[in-house]
């Protein structure tokens, strides 16, 4: 572990804003944060919290009955990740991001990139992110730049952006844009195994390079290669906001609820 990250770490922490508190702790953006705190939901030390408090070390900080924790800081990093590093928590693999990465805390992945892959990957410590930010049924969007070994054609963005049948299933219609000879960008709202490498292959091209620019909105940026930051408050809010009605359930699950529900009117309508 580098001087820099324990530095980081180890420091003493100072007073911090309560809206900020929460908002890095994962429990909901700062703004929503000031209309619980307003709503008389926060408490410190047992007391109503007031807007604009500040948090010190050893404070309880309670919304509802549930205690939110310094421990229970969220983290949420942006990596730009080099081909050859596996998305994997194995321990055995070498190559595998969380020995790449080397943090201090536990985290792990938010949508994989496969081991030839590169570009932007997000890492968080916070397990209800990760679902609502993945989940297909969500439809949130992830921006690629790929380049193939042969010359695009109106007739590959065609079909690429109608959708391939690939994996037994037709992938969503998805925003397919040329920006060279051999390259073009793709915006996924899904997330099938090696989906755009195999989307490739069955329309007779190979990928050459794939390179993740966009999740939602954030951006790889100038981040180099091998690099990782933490993202910024603007980001975190804005990413709040678009997490705002997701579910971190799997579509199945919505769907067999959603029959249920549906059944359970039927079922009404015809007893009356």
């Amino acid at each position: 572990m580098s001087n820099r990250i324990k530095q980081e770490f180890h420091m003493k922490k100072e007073p911090v804003r309560l809206n900020k508190y929460l908002s890095e702790a994962g429990v909901c953006s700062r703004r929503e944060a000031d209309k619980l705190i307003e709503s008389g939901l926060v408490s410190v030390d047992g007391k109503r919290a007031v807007t604009g408090m500040k948090i010190v070390p050893g404070q309880t900080v309670k919304v509802g009955k549930k205690v939110v924790s310094r421990q229970d800081e969220m983290v949420v990093l942006a990596v730009n990740k080099p081909a050859g590093i596996v998305c994997t928590e194995e321990k055995r693999e070498h190559n595998s991001i969380v020995r790449f990465l080397n943090y201090p805390i536990r985290i792990t992945y938010i949508g994989r990139l496969d081991k030839d892959s590169r570009g932007l990957l997000l890492m968080t410590n916070n397990g209800d992110i990760i679902n609502k930010m993945m989940r297909a049924g969500n439809f949130h969007e992830k921006e690629y730049k790929v380049t193939v070994d042969k010359e695009i054609t109106p007739e590959f963005l065609n079909a690429m952006g109608n959708g391939v049948h690939i994996l037994g299933t037709v992938t969503r219609p998805c925003k397919v844009e040329q920006i060279g000879k051999y390259t073009f960008s793709v915006v996924l709202t899904q997330g099938l195994n090696r989906q755009i490498r195999r989307m490739c292959e069955a329309l007779g091209y190979k990928v050459k390079d794939l390179f993740r620019v966009r999740v939602m909105n954030i951006h790889v940026g100038k981040l180099k290669e091998g690099e990782y930051r933490k993202l910024t408050d603007c980001e975190l809010n804005e990413l709040y906001e678009l997490l705002k009605g997701s579910s971190n359930e799997p579509v199945q699950n919505k769907q067999n609820r959603q029959r249920r529900r549906n059944s359970d009117r039927q079922e009404e309508n015809c007893g009356e």
